[in-house]
């Protein structure tokens, strides 16, 4: 059954059917990578760290700290008032000073015993005071004499200078994800610059003499879906797109485009399988690549391929279909660029599912999904050359061989954009 309620017909294209035909004869395990092995080849594949960098704040939202986050000061960096009120010296009521204490002022005079002062938050403490009263909690008399309507603690509303860190003390380890209160816990320590690691430089070339960039397909040209889709995929994967290049099938761009990359990692779409005008696996060979990964058992995008191009450089080869490269993109470019960028692999988790979901007789599938109430459930629309699943999906399950039944506990791979459990957008 399918999210809609509806048997699901299997989505397999013509590639399918024939690897089908063949495995019905023989199956040879051998010809290609496990998908869990192909995963972590591409997490293990960089051998080199990246040098750390140092990056103003402004620039280091979703970077990783190269080094530990160390505090450069007290914080607070001295006595502060917690609350709008008044600071007081010794039991009331209190003599109030004409003057107020602004928070960004220097050293108030000090307070000495039935004294209150005008205090705002953040502003400093005078020498002496012994409590902060909050403005609802006090009032003033004819003759300037302030009156607490509650008992007044020694202490109260007064953030002692060091409360939250000493100087030297360790706030955050190396690893961590630079996230918006990492940066305001950075800035508030004395840091106008992290240590980091810096962000896998990507280029995607797209190949294929059959696709447009505009307008509406005709007389055998179709839209490039993978140009608009991969730059901003590989964004939020943690990657910086340096360049998107058309190159059409043609062999001799492919080999220059290779040739002079200057990206950690190149990313191709289309041309991986062996057909007259299929380029990627000659070219790596006249390149004297090393391939790491050559297709992977996985359905859709099993051949996708993982290479090694220069010392510090990885080519992922992704199949020209749609939702096979958004298999490939997930298998192989991830977790790769997940080591690049320094960071921790997710906490696997599983959920079960809310429908049965077809599967390959010997491969992993990889199909989309909505979270709703705790479950995963299949969505139609998940061909190899199909978006319309994928594009209101907040995940992708792990289909083992043979499929999987209602209720069935699977792995998820969350999509990095996805709301769970929306379910929104789907028609």
């Amino acid at each position: 059954m399918t999210a809609h309620g509806q048997h699901e017909d299997v989505d397999l294209d013509v590639e399918e059917v024939l690897a089908l035909v063949k495995d019905s004869d023989a199956h040879r395990p051998g010809e290609a990578t496990p998908w869990p092995e192909a995963r972590a080849i591409a997490e293990r594949a960089p051998r080199t760290p990246a040098a750390p960098v140092s990056v103003p704040l402004d620039a280091a939202q979703g970077l990783v700290l190269a080094a530990s986050l160390t505090a450069l000061t007290d914080l607070p960096p001295f006595d502060t008032s917690a609350m709008d009120g008044w600071a007081v010296a010794g039991p009331g009521p209190w003599h109030v000073r004409p003057e107020g204490v602004l928070a960004g002022h220097a050293e108030p005079a000090p307070l000495t015993d039935g004294e209150a002062v005008r205090i705002a938050t953040g502003a400093r403490i005078p020498q002496d005071a012994t409590a902060v009263l909050r403005s609802e909690h006090g009032r003033t008399d004819d003759n300037d004499r302030l009156h607490a309507t509650r008992d007044v603690v020694h202490g109260q509303d007064i953030r002692p200078r060091g409360q939250e860190c000493r100087s030297g003390d360790a706030l955050l380890l190396s690893g961590t994800l630079i996230t918006p209160p990492v940066l305001g816990l950075a800035a508030a320590a004395g840091y106008d610059t992290v240590s980091a690691v810096p962000r896998p430089r990507a280029e995607v070339l797209v190949l294929g003499d059959e696709l447009l960039t505009e307008g509406l397909p005709h007389e055998g040209l179709i839209r490039d879906a993978l140009g608009p889709m991969l730059p901003p995929w590989l964004r939020a994967l943690g990657a910086d797109v340096i360049a998107v290049r058309r190159l059409g099938d043609d062999a001799e761009a492919l080999h220059k485009a290779l040739q002079h990359s200057e990206a950690d990692l190149i990313v191709t779409t289309g041309g991986t399988a062996a057909g007259p005008v299929d380029h990627v696996h000659p070219t790596l060979r006249r390149l004297g690549a090393q391939l790491l990964v050559n297709g992977v058992k996985v359905r859709p995008g099993h051949p996708m391929l993982l290479a090694r191009t220069k010392e510090n450089q990885h080519l992922v080869g992704l199949p020209g279909n749609p939702l096979a490269a958004v298999s490939g993109l997930l298998t192989l470019a991830e977790p790769l660029l997940r080591t690049l960028a320094g960071r921790p692999a997710p906490k696997p988790y599983t959920l079960p599912l809310g429908d049965a979901a077809h599967g390959h007789p010997y491969d992993t599938r990889l199909i989309p999904v909505v979270l709703r109430e705790d479950r995963a459930v299949p969505l139609h629309y998940n061909g190899p050359a199909m978006l319309r699943g994928i594009a209101v999906a907040d995940a992708l399950a792990v289909v083992p061989p043979g499929g999987g039944h209602h209720g069935q506990e699977l792995e998820i791979l969350e999509l990095s954009w996805a709301t769970a459990g929306t379910g929104a957008g789907i028609a």
